[in-house]
């Protein structure tokens, strides 16, 4: 008797200290997923509050040049447009950067809009089939975009695929999302950072991401993210 309640004390001491470490597990992701959050909020200020102000001072000043240089004005206008047409892309490229820190489009409209967007912009045939008809929390739909997000990215650079299929259902209190693509597989999430951040940024909502990349026969990623309440209207879209 005296060796069962022992061993009951065990156990329980040994679920106690299991629980306590998954609980610190899951406040470590937390912090990790909060900071780079912060940052990237971060950066995205200080592009179009610094660098983005800083560009269009220039243009700014440029086209003042336009009237200064009385000497050569034929040269003069032709470095001044030839200046516009370089700061103007590189005005582009801010506005495209900070888009993809964080999407204008994800906060102002919702996920819905954020992947229709994304799957207009994406280097390759992209179709898309979203069925998400209210907003849902903030960690909740940037999760989701940025696994979307990151599969495309990577569909592009490594998998050599020619097209991709995006999936976004709201299933009850929970939100499917899935990317596949038709390229050669063998993608592995113990390898590289993105994946491993995908799935740290999905497991600290109580989510889990799977992965299925068999050789030779295309790559595709599931995440399922439990979304136990909605935070108003949102959109629904199919392309």
């Amino acid at each position: 008797m005296r060796g069962s309640l022992s061993l009951a004390r065990e156990n329980e001491w040994l679920r106690v200290q299991l629980r306590a470490r998954d609980s610190e597990l899951t406040a470590c992701r937390a912090h990790a997923v909060g900071a780079i959050e912060s940052e990237r909020r971060r950066i995205e200020r200080a592009l179009h509050d610094g660098t983005q102000g800083r560009l269009v001072s220039v243009a700014m000043s440029l086209g003042v040049m336009d009237t200064m240089l009385p000497s050569d004005p034929s040269a003069a206008k032709r470095l001044a447009r030839q200046a516009g047409r370089v700061l103007a892309a590189a005005l582009a490229e801010v506005r495209e950067l900070s888009q993809a820190i964080y999407p204008v489009v994800l906060t102002e409209r919702g996920l819905a809009a954020a992947l229709a967007e994304l799957a207009d912009q994406a280097p390759l045939p992209a179709s898309l089939d979203v069925l998400v008809d209210e907003r849902l929390s903030t960690d909740v739909e940037a999760a989701a975009y940025f696994v979307v997000s990151e599969s495309v990215t990577n569909a592009v650079k490594h998998s050599r695929a020619t097209a991709v299929r995006i999936t976004a259902v709201r299933e009850a209190q929970l939100l499917r999302v899935e990317v596949a693509d038709d390229g050669i597989g063998g993608a592995d999430s113990g390898r590289g950072s993105g994946l491993r951040g995908l799935v740290d940024r999905v497991e600290v909502l109580g989510g889990r991401l799977i992965l299925s990349s068999p050789r030779f026969h295309g790559t595709i990623i599931q995440a399922h993210i439990p979304c136990p309440g909605a935070v108003g209207a949102g959109q629904s879209s199919t392309g």
